[in-house]
């Protein structure tokens, strides 16, 4: 097993399930750098786990730079990008400037913080990176498309990573969450669900990111039994998976997820 140890940079810690790993961390010992936002919420994180916190805005490429650069310096022995834009709605009722942000926070800055720490943790040889990807990186659905982008996306470039890493000692791995009930998009649009579609919370996805480092694993879904059965299908037979959504009313929960996260893209 992988121990859990030395300098963890955690992207998005200030959200619902940043802060729950941040905790995970803390109470292994980890030594914690934690990025977000929000200065003021970081720091009151920062107070209750210990730790250094570096406010950054994913979206600013200037920033991302700073960010980076206060990395290397650490040096960070495991990433954890966790930090995500929601990203539903049809695409073409998003403004460009509007995808251009959910592609800088969801895609591109994991991207470039790999990029950088990557060449530290191979001249070590030992480190390890989590993305936090979704189920939506395995199955499409409805006023998603940029979203599923982002996901797709971020999940194929760490399987990538993971085997260009491999042979250096760095692990690489992907945590797909489905719904998680008490922290995220999810939680926050306060969305009923169709009978026998399960969530988790978001100390299960914290669980999930410790086990992925802990056991070295490429991937670790955080979902209950049907929707990684659901998700695995979907990558299968894209669209029968489709059919079954529509007839579960994945359409009507997709529009409803679309509006109450209009005003934070």
């Amino acid at each position: 097993m992988t121990p859990v140890a030395g300098n963890v940079l955690i992207t998005g810690a200030t959200g619902g399930l940043g802060t729950a790993i941040a905790r995970a961390f803390a109470a292994r010992g980890a030594s914690l750098v934690l990025t977000g936002r929000r200065a003021d919420v970081l720091d009151e994180l920062v107070a209750q786990v210990g730790g250094r916190s570096l406010p950054c805005d994913l979206a600013d490429r200037e920033q991302v730079d700073r960010l980076v650069e206060e990395a290397r310096k650490i040096p960070v022995d495991i990433l954890v990008a966790n930090a995500g834009l929601p990203a539903t709605g049809l695409l073409t009722a998003l403004p460009q400037e509007k995808i251009d942000r959910l592609l800088e926070v969801n895609l591109r800055a994991p991207i470039a913080l790999a990029r950088a720490l990557a060449p530290g943790m191979m001249e070590r040889r030992r480190g390890h990176m989590v993305f936090m990807s979704s189920l939506s990186g395995k199955a499409a659905s409805a006023s998603s498309s940029l979203y599923a982008a982002t996901k797709f996306g971020l999940r194929g470039f760490a399987l990538s990573c993971r085997e260009d890493l491999r042979s250096y000692g760095v692990g690489v791995s992907v945590v797909l969450p489905g719904f998680i009930r008490d922290a995220g998009m999810f939680a926050d649009a306060n969305i009923k669900l169709p009978p026998g579609v399960g969530t988790r919370t978001s100390q299960d996805v914290a669980d999930a990111v410790i086990s992925a480092i802990e056991r070295n694993r490429a991937e670790v879904d955080v979902a209950p039994a049907t929707l990684r059965i659901g998700a695995t299908i979907a990558g299968a037979a894209p669209a029968l998976a489709a059919s079954g959504q529509r007839l579960l009313g994945g359409r009507k929960i997709a529009s409803e997820l679309a509006s109450s996260q209009r005003s934070k893209h």
